[in-house]
């Protein structure tokens, strides 16, 4: 059975609904309306009332001071429009009442005319309106940090579900509309809490003791203006409900059009250099377009709302007024009254329109928590709780894949029923022409995707009950594209880690960027711009490289690591890189012979399962997909490289020989050109 307060609260909410925010986040009122809330709105949404009632909680000191200040700012402000029309009947018409005797008490008796009365009263009226104007700055204070404090935590909420959702669900929505949920939208709830119901507040206590005001000065005059006061809150409500939904449609404009504009500035230097960019920034000022179609519609539906609602406010004081002057004539109401009924009227002008206004802020703050739930009922990465940990006693790492099956959509399957071993300890190759599943198989290691079918074992346990988190402290990834960050070349190499420029220097020695961050004026310090715009294809690679070498990895993942480096430079990196991976379970994924050659094993992957097996002799003297890469169609630069390459490996573990070669390889680095482009990248960072 439905309690009666419970039952009046949900009558309440369906007529103004304006109310249900403020109750819900002021727990200064009645705890039974909190407990209303959150029974009738917990299982509706996971971001809503109750959630910002649980959050205010923690603020129910500084609430409740809000509330104190804003009951005190009201009483001293209430009285204001009462002073001065009261003159009018007790100095102006000579009829000292009350007013008088209590201003007699105040001065001094040479003061005590009609001058001392009226310069008196307006000290008052001053000082109180100061008075008022300073606690209700005081008041929104108290507001403002609570606003702050709850939208941090809702930030802190979402930012906790970003790390939890599926790279299925970032792919298919994009960064641009991810980025709008978390500042637009809650910029609009922070907007909501801090200002809006900080006026909100002090605009119901004003009219409330505005009322009781009108009702003291004439009740049947008071009683009218409180009859017609909420016709107006009802048709202006009946209006609000025209307009709610194209504030969606305007947020859901620019969301598209933010989520455009990213792509098109990350891909910026392609459009350009396509010579696609006009048709890009012309979609982007279509989508500019929508925004403004949409905004507009908004704008001027809900300004026109608001001006209607305004209309049938002055239409009442008009008809107030009206009221009022037939009272002087028919009652007892004074002429100072009916002065003081015109003052009381404009002086709730501004509270009415707050209490009018606050119904559009509470629409577009459900609206942007509706959104925001949107985005926590996303599909969340896999992640099994641990059950066994194999790194304990040391072992290196080995994986098995035994009939695995996967597929992005239900109707192809990328990988079918593929099995493969890589060894321990061992540098195994993954080649094959472009779609065969070869980066898929490195998702799924990494957990970014699930296995619909087939096992994945780690050191002969299942890749689930070793768990994603330990396996990944355990591996390193080196992407063809790394990511980059608009920071220093130190903070790309430790992400925040802690080591020490001994360490770095080594990191930086072993991918061949030593040289390049000698020269630079800044060294480690120095800011590589936005994706490392400032350094080359090649210098990028080799920080990634570095960046891996710094982890010390167990499992190290080379995805065509080096494909932007030329010849001399990959040889020099492969020779420094040969020693470090001693001993270090290594999967090469690459296209250039140079780094496949290195593999103890190669495995050939055809639409999504193993062609052929073994090394890189056996496999190019067999028929098949490897002959055809890298048989007599190889071209003599790539055989020109493979060589240089393979004698680099095979000599640096000739000690006696290991420097001539290395100063060789040197010599053909400067003939090959890359000091210039090196040369070109310092230059580029030393002049930011």
């Amino acid at each position: 059975m439905q309690l009666p307060a419970e039952l009046i609260f949900y009558k309440t909410r369906s007529y103004f609904p304006w109310l249900t925010p403020y109750i819900a986040v002021n727990i200064a009122l009645p705890p039974i309306i909190g407990i209303i809330i959150i029974v009738k709105d917990s299982v509706n949404q996971t971001i809503n009332w109750s959630w910002l009632l649980k959050q205010a909680k923690r603020h129910r000191p500084r609430l409740v001071a809000a509330n104190i200040i804003a009951l005190i700012a009201t009483l001293v402000s209430v009285p204001i429009p009462l002073l001065m029309p009261l003159m009018v009947d007790e100095v102006l018409l000579d009829k000292p009442a009350d007013g008088v005797k209590f201003l007699n008490l105040l001065l001094p008796e040479s003061l005590h005319d009609a001058t001392g009365y009226i310069l008196m009263v307006l000290f008052l009226v001053i000082l109180m309106r100061v008075a008022g104007q300073a606690l209700n700055i005081l008041q929104s204070r108290q507001f403002t940090l609570v606003a702050k404090d709850i939208t941090y935590n809702l930030r802190g909420h979402l930012l906790d579900k970003l790390g939890r959702i599926s790279m299925r669900q970032y792919e298919e929505r994009g960064s641009g509309g991810i980025t709008s949920h978390l500042i637009t939208d809650v910029e609009t709830i922070d907007k909501f809490i801090g200002d809006t119901l900080s006026r909100f507040l002090i605009g119901l206590l004003t009219v409330i003791g505005t009322a009781v005001i009108l009702l003291w000065l004439n009740w049947q005059l008071g009683l009218l203006i409180l009859l017609v006061n909420p016709v107006v809150v009802y048709a202006s409500r009946l209006m609000g409900n025209r307009v709610k939904n194209l504030k969606k449609k305007e947020n859901q404009a620019f969301e598209k059009f933010q989520q455009r504009l990213v792509e098109t500035l990350e891909g910026l230097y392609q459009l350009r250099a396509s010579n696609r960019e006009r048709e890009f920034l012309a979609q982007l000022k279509s989508n500019a377009n929508d925004i403004r179609h949409n905004a507009d519609k908004y704008a001027w539906q809900s300004e026109a709302a608001g001006r209607v609602s305004f209309l049938l406010f002055l239409l009442g004081f008009e008809l107030f007024r009206a009221a009022a002057m037939l009272m002087v004539l028919f009652s007892d109401l004074s002429i100072g009254q009916m002065f003081a009924v015109f003052g009381y009227l404009w002086f709730m002008l501004g509270p009415v329109q707050e209490l009018l206004g606050i119904q559009f802020a509470w629409y577009s703050a459900s609206a942007a928590m509706q959104r925001l739930n949107n985005l926590l009922v996303l599909e969340e990465e896999v992640r099994p709780t641990p059950k066994v940990n194999p790194f304990v006693d040391g072992e290196t790492l080995q994986i098995e894949v035994k009939k695995l099956h996967f597929a992005y959509d239900e109707d192809k399957e990328v990988l079918h029923d593929l099995n493969l071993v890589i060894p321990a300890g061992k540098r195994v190759a993954l080649v094959g022409s472009s779609g065969g599943g070869k980066s898929t198989l490195i998702q799924l290691l990494l957990g970014i995707y699930q296995k619909n079918t087939g096992d994945i074992l780690i050191n002969n346990h299942p890749i689930e009950d070793v768990g994603y988190d330990n396996l990944r402290n355990k591996m390193a990834v080196v992407l063809q594209h790394p990511v980059l960050f608009n920071d220093t070349l130190r903070q790309n190499l430790t992400l925040g880690a802690d080591y020490t420029d001994e360490q770095l220097w080594l990191a930086l020695d072993i991918a061949q960027l030593t040289d390049v961050t000698e020269r630079l004026t800044n060294g480690l310090d120095t800011e590589i711009g936005r994706q490392g715009i400032r350094l080359s294809g090649g210098q990028r690679q080799r920080l990634a490289i570095a960046r891996m070498v710094l982890s010390d990895p167990e499992f190290v993942i080379l995805d065509e690591a080096t494909s932007a480096l030329d010849t001399a430079t990959e040889a020099a990196l492969h020779t420094a890189l040969n020693e470090f991976l001693v001993g270090k379970t290594t999967l090469i994924v690459a296209h250039r012979l140079s780094a496949v050659k290195q593999a103890d094993l190669i495995y050939v992957l055809e639409d999504g399962q193993v062609s052929q097996t073994g090394t890189h002799k056996e496999l190019v003297n067999e028929k098949g997909l490897y002959q055809t890469l890298y048989g007599s169609v190889q071209s003599p630069d790539e055989k020109h490289q493979s060589v240089l390459v393979s004698d680099m490996i095979n000599n640096s573990t000739n000690e006696s020989g290991q420097e001539t070669h290395n100063s060789q390889v040197i010599d053909h680095k400067k003939l090959d050109g890359n000091t210039s482009e090196d040369n070109l990248a310092v230059a580029r960072m030393n002049s930011k």
